[in-house]
């Protein structure tokens, strides 16, 4: 089980960073941030391996950046020069296969 935090309203250009707190350990998972905006599909936005290497979705390479503690067992994203298109509900979970259920996640909402 995963529980989300650090969202909030931001402006467009500033940063965030998301926690994803795990309830048993994380160790030897890959885990991946989602979000879904508003009227649209959960969508995959960043995964970290267990060896820590990370992907991301093109939309946000460059600009957003995921990281984990093993020892604190979170998973954290940190989001630069944030947009609107950025407004969506942030959910963590196991990577690749979404095993763990969906948490409530944290609302990120970019303003102009």
């Amino acid at each position: 089980q995963f529980v989300e935090s650090g969202g909030g309203l931001v402006q467009a250009g500033g940063s965030l960073r998301l926690s994803c707190a795990a309830s048993s350990s994380i160790r030897g998972e890959a885990v991946g941030w989602y979000r879904q905006p508003p009227g649209k599909q959960r969508e995959l936005v960043a995964a970290i391996d267990m060896k820590g290497s990370p992907v991301y979705v093109n939309s946000v390479k460059d600009r957003f950046t995921i990281s984990r503690d093993n020892a604190r067992n979170i998973v954290y994203l940190r989001m630069n020069r944030v947009t609107p298109e950025d407004t969506a509900t942030y959910y963590c979970n196991i990577f690749i296969t979404e095993r763990a259920s969906w948490g409530q996640g944290t609302q990120v909402t970019v303003s102009t």
